[in-house]
């Protein structure tokens, strides 16, 4: 798998909670897209991740594989009570060869987005992982970010890195968009 690039990241520690993250920059990018409303984070995610590799497998108007990225990124919405709304948005970045002109999807439900740059914290956790491990890592990064840093509150991302028959040494991530000043 190919890792999304990276211009800037950088650790940061909080010895008295014990937990470190990651303050990273993307770089703006075109990403392949797929939402739902109505159905919980772990009734649709599957679903979704599989429409998307499809896509990048070939099905789409060049009929191309392109070659799997990582991380998928599952954006979320949380209520103020910190549950996952029923809304989400689970998305791959298309591939550096394809940036310039991605290949139109089959299906209809996959849109191309143009997103802009951006600065994350991010949290890193293994293990196979759920609405509950997501949420349960969101409050971890919460906690150790505080109340005063800049971060958007009403979305945060769900990574991963692995794909699903992978058993052991697993890589997922919280990410945090950073408001920029």
């Amino acid at each position: 798998m190919c890792v999304i690039g990276e211009s800037r990241f950088a650790s940061r520690s909080l010895p008295q909670e014990g937990v470190s993250y990651e303050v990273r920059r993307y770089d703006g990018a075109k990403y392949a897209s797929v939402s739902s409303e109505g159905r919980t984070f772990d009734q649709v995610t599957g679903e979704l991740v599989r429409k998307l590799l499809v896509y990048i497998g070939g099905s789409n108007d060049q009929g191309d594989a392109m070659g799997t990225t990582a991380p998928v990124i599952i954006t979320v919405y949380p209520r103020d009570d910190g549950v996952m709304s029923r809304r989400l948005v689970v998305s791959l970045r298309i591939p550096t060869n394809y940036q310039v002109s991605p290949p139109v999807p089959i299906d209809s439900a996959i849109r191309i987005e143009d997103r802009p740059g951006m600065t994350v914290y991010s949290l890193q956790f293994g293990g196979f992982a759920g609405e509950t491990e997501y949420r349960a890592e969101a409050s971890r990064l919460t906690k150790t970010l505080g109340e005063t840093a800049p971060f958007q509150r009403k979305q945060y991302f769900c990574c991963t890195y692995d794909p699903p028959m992978k058993p052991y040494g697993r890589r997922n991530e919280v990410w945090f968009l950073q408001e920029e000043p």
